[in-house]
């Protein structure tokens, strides 16, 4: 063997950083910002909490992390739902199946929305997580929004159809799918409920 070979230098890094800041979401998502104790993100990452502050910082810069992460989630999710010539009826029923995707993509019961279930309360009185969750919610807002104008420019909604007002109605559909998911209500009839909610929006 070559001994003049010079050998990497430091540890190999033991985690992949975006896989660790997922199961950091996932112990949030389950108990909320203020239930989740430091001790339990190291349990949720297997690192302990000197690599964990250096990957990541604190607790809150962790969960901005993850709120962030998660908004980029949903928004990707929604913008592929919406893409293409689907009728209205079918791009917006599109947007609630992706949704509920997620609200029930944890192995127990559903989790609901992660914004929904941990951020609200955190935003009374944090400026940067409640800046977060308007911010998110109007992106939600303007692209239901050129969708429902593009839909009555097309005749498919009536003239006279308000976009501004029926996109607040569709973005308000998705609360209530996390809400109702996090209380237990089925699959099944969350996407009722949005079937129902589309034939309103639709006219």
């Amino acid at each position: 063997m070559n001994e003049t070979a010079k050998k990497p230098r430091g540890r190999p890094r033991a985690y992949e950083p975006q896989v660790a800041l997922r199961q950091a979401t996932g112990a949030f998502w389950k108990s909320g910002y203020a239930a989740t104790s430091l001790d339990d993100i190291t349990a949720a990452t297997g690192m302990n909490r000197p690599s964990l502050r250096a990957a990541f910082g604190d607790k809150r810069a962790i969960y901005l992390q993850a709120l962030a992460g998660y908004w980029e989630l949903q928004l990707a999710a929604m913008r592929k739902a919406l893409d293409g010539d689907h009728a209205l009826e079918t791009a917006l029923m599109r947007v609630y199946d992706a949704a509920l995707a997620i609200y029930f993509s944890g192995d127990g019961p559903a989790r609901g929305c992660f914004v929904v279930g941990t951020a609200i309360t955190e935003a009374v009185d944090d400026p940067e997580v409640r800046r977060s969750v308007m911010d998110g919610f109007r992106t939600l807002d303007t692209r239901f929004e050129a969708r429902l104008r593009r839909a009555r420019d097309s005749g498919e909604l009536d003239s006279d159809a308000d976009p501004t007002a029926l996109a607040l109605l569709a973005t308000a559909t998705l609360h209530t799918l996390a809400l109702r998911a996090r209380a237990g209500t089925s699959r099944k009839d969350l996407r009722k409920l949005a079937s129902k909610a589309t034939g309103v929006i639709c006219g």
